[in-house]
């Protein structure tokens, strides 16, 4: 079994998740991304939301979440996604950049669109009465 090791940032407002597609993506994911070699979870996630959306991470504001395992979209049977979220603030302004296409506030309703393990996720903040 294989396990991709990602880190995703939860932003909600409005009781409505920030998600992003990247470019010839069919799905809509929590935005984040792969630790580089000897990154922290707070390094990684701070570098690749500045990458993808172009805002700063607020380092002391970082807020663990939770971590969830599910199939990987797109990959071969057995192959897991283990995603480990927290909740941050930001300065700046959400524009796309990097590999991401759009960026949307979706809402529990919208679970078709997105990944097995954003599923996990969206029941989660939905059970904790943050995202309808």
């Amino acid at each position: 079994m294989k396990i991709i090791d990602k880190l995703a940032w939860i932003e909600i407002q409005n009781k409505s998740i920030l998600s992003t597609k990247s470019y010839g993506k069919d799905k809509y994911y929590i935005p984040g991304g792969k630790r580089e070699s000897g990154e922290s979870d707070a390094e990684a996630l701070i570098r690749e939301i500045q990458e993808e959306l172009q805002v700063d991470l607020i380092p002391d504001s970082l807020q663990f979440i939770g971590t969830f395992e599910a199939q990987a979209h797109s990959h071969p049977e057995g192959t897991l996604v283990k995603m480990t979220c927290y909740s941050a603030e930001y300065d700046g302004e959400l524009n796309a950049d990097s590999e991401i296409e759009e960026i949307r506030w979706l809402h529990y309703a919208d679970k078709e669109i997105i990944s097995e393990v954003d599923k996990l996720i969206f029941d989660y903040l939905h059970q904790q009465g943050l995202l309808d």
